[in-house]
């Protein structure tokens, strides 16, 4: 009874919190009215030839994740949730399905081969078919697919990968590796067997695979170093050290495998990057330590390699892609990761996704570039509670439990580390910082690591040939949806100009530029 009269009160409060206009019936009309216009407009559809291709992916970023950040985003703005997000701007909607062949709540290497390479494959394998077995080299030569990273270098293009994880990671990796497991970072981390069967580690399939990708930047340096070899931000700490076996400077290869009279820069900290001149740049490979950023940890010069949270960071993204050797609104591919169960962080780095996806839309028009938002998977996250308009999206529900009779927040996890039990019971939340950035959120099912979710995820487009994500779609769809439009792989028999009058030459140029946000 307590915990309704409580529900009943913030009720009878949150009427205050409603804006004057919206009390107005005319008010919601008119909006309708003027989406049916915007609505209508999409009629004549956009069927130019895409220069530019832009796929921003939030690694976790579920349609409950989505919501929230908007949710966030207004507030840190003085509004709410009415407020929009860049990518709900975006005039075309699909579903993708996440599931790998082999799990029904997939892994970030299945999906990543889905979304990169046009296939559907295992749990835990990147770059390869589904013949492949999870940790079996044996199984993987003649099962390797190829990206749309590659089918634009193929057709030559300029090309990029920029993450705030690890450049070895299993989201961006599967755009030039190939590997029975996306764990295999280096040879370090390889067993035996693997090495034996002549297998490859993924960072030196980064450097060999694919030698003439014009941009790179992320994290995990030491695993292009040979092992023991001390860290150059680091020295005296022992786990930042190299972990290659074969002794090799990956780094160096780097250098050594590009093209005389090229300028190869590699650069390790965000001052050595904005201290570039990038006009003078072909390559860029910059490695920060971190593979991770905590959005609060975020600052001025001496951050990280790739956050977005930097001022200027995601200019310097788009800059450096433009100045080696392709103009500067070509064609951006970001992937964002978004920090499980720590709710505050991951929908403060959604919210910083955004603002890279205004960047681009402000820097790239709808009549050359096209661009998609979406997510590889989503997480066991999610918000209810009955909370009243307005209310802070990381605070607490208007409501105790009806059981226990403690509060709880509105964000919680199906499943996690955020399960506590104190003296017995349910951990009261009132007697913590549950607004803190670190904050775990409470979750229904002890484990010491959240596990992702398995329902469908949300893709957004907008541009040339958008209109062919819509409805529902198996996840491998989409980079064979960018790259009809864009006239890259093996689907181009439509880009001749008899076929299409209206679209314009394609430009001699295709950037594509992975950001993963951590």
């Amino acid at each position: 009874m307590k915990a309704l009269f409580v529900l009943l009160l913030a009720q009878l409060c949150s009427a205050s919190l409603v804006p004057e206009r919206e009390k107005d019936p005319e008010y919601w009309r008119r909006q309708a009215q003027e989406t049916l216009r915007n609505a209508l407009r999409l009629q004549r559809l956009n069927q130019n030839v895409a220069k530019n291709l832009i796929l921003f992916l939030g690694d976790g970023m579920g349609v409950s994740t989505v919501t929230a950040a908007r949710i966030l985003k207004g507030q840190l703005h003085g509004q709410g949730e009415e407020s929009l997000l860049e990518m709900d701007k975006f005039p075309f909607v699909a579903l993708a399905k996440t599931y790998n062949t082999n799990a029904q709540v997939p892994d970030s290497a299945g999906t990543a081969t889905a979304y990169l390479c046009g296939v559907k494959a295992n749990e835990g394998t990147l770059g390869v078919s589904a013949g492949v077995t999870r940790d079996r080299c044996n199984t993987t030569k003649g099962q390797e697919v190829t990206s749309i990273l590659r089918w634009a270098k193929e057709a030559g293009k300029a090309v990029g990968i920029v993450t705030t994880t690890r450049v070895t990671h299993a989201t961006p990796s599967a755009a030039y590796a190939h590997s029975a497991n996306r764990d295999w970072y280096s040879d370090g981390e390889m067993p035996p067997d693997a090495l034996e069967g002549g297998c490859k580690d993924i960072a030196r399939q980064l450097v060999e695979n694919i030698p003439d990708i014009e941009v790179i930047l992320g994290g995990g340096r030491k695993y292009m170093y040979p092992r023991n070899v001390s860290d150059v931000e680091y020295p005296h700490e022992e786990k930042q050290r190299g972990t290659r076996l074969d002794g090799r400077n990956l780094v160096q290869a780097w250098r050594e495998a590009k093209p005389r009279g090229k300028v190869a820069e590699y650069v390790w900290h965000r001052r050595g990057l904005l201290a570039l001149n990038l006009t003078r740049v072909d390559f860029l490979l910059g490695e920060s330590l971190h593979p991770r950023v905590p959005w609060h940890h975020l600052g001025a010069l001496g951050g990280p390699l790739s956050c977005p949270g930097h001022a200027g960071s995601p200019q310097t993204w788009f800059y450096s892609l433009g100045h080696a050797g392709t103009p500067l609104n070509d064609p951006v591919t970001s992937l964002g990761m978004l920090v499980p169960q720590r709710d505050a962080q991951a929908l403060h780095e959604a919210v910083e996704l955004d603002r890279a996806i205004g960047l681009a839309t402000r820097l790239t028009s709808t009549q050359d570039t096209l661009s998609v938002v979406t997510a590889d998977h989503s997480h066991v996250f999610t918000f209810g509670g009955y909370t009243p308009r307005g209310n802070p999206i990381f605070g607490l529900a208007p409501m105790q439990s009806d059981v226990d009779r403690k509060p709880f927040t509105s964000i919680l996890y199906g499943n996690g580390p955020g399960y506590k039990i104190v003296a017995g019971e349910r951990e009261n939340v009132s007697a913590v910082d549950f607004a803190h950035a670190d904050y775990q959120a409470q979750s229904a099912v002890p484990l010491r690591q959240e596990t992702h979710g398995g329902e469908d995820v949300a893709v957004f487009a907008r541009g040339p040939m958008a209109h062919l994500l819509h409805g529902v779609h198996e996840q491998n769809y989409i980079p064979h949806a960018m790259a009809y439009a864009a006239c890259i792989g093996s689907n181009r028999g439509h880009c001749n100009a008899a076929a299409r009058p209206a679209t314009p030459l394609l430009l001699p140029f295709l950037g594509l530029l992975l950001l993963l946000l951590c």
